[in-house]
């Protein structure tokens, strides 16, 4: 599993006019799914989203991680985010699972943040989605588990 997660002051998720995910201070999360991967991949990679020291310390260095900081955690599937771009200029995407296993491991994720993390929020598997953020620093990284 890949996620390209940014540190945020604030994102939201718009479905046809209707917002069906929002944080404020936290990591807004763009997760793809590949064919190899399993619920293990998935507990890896909510382990490094949960765990990952992006957020400043007292002395500003990135010292604290997400459940120090107690922020919000949205996370938005993206199976674009699987796509091969290492050749051509238009990307493969044989890379991403299928979509039943993406949805299937993507659910798996959200309900095990759910269980771990206080303040989780989603955008909707499959939907087009329009995704605002206010992106902190900037502060990015890809993920890979």
């Amino acid at each position: 599993m890949r996620a390209l997660i940014q540190r945020v002051t604030s994102a939201k998720v718009t479905v046809a006019g209707q917002i069906v995910g929002a944080i404020t201070q936290g990591t807004l999360a763009l997760v793809a799914v590949q064919p190899d991967d399993s619920e293990a991949n998935a507990d890896k990679l909510l382990y490094k989203l949960l765990n990952y020291r992006m957020f400043a310390d007292e002395k500003d260095k990135m010292n604290r991680s997400l459940i120090e900081e107690q922020g919000g955690l949205l996370i938005v599937s993206q199976f674009t985010l699987a796509a091969d771009t290492k050749s051509g200029l238009r990307p493969s995407f044989s890379s991403a699972a299928s979509p039943a296993l993406g949805e299937c491991l993507y659910n798996y994720l959200v309900e095990q943040a759910k269980k771990q993390h206080a303040k989780v929020a989603t955008g909707r598997f499959g939907a087009s989605m329009q995704v605002a953020l206010t992106n902190d620093g900037p502060v990015t990284f890809l993920l890979e588990s």
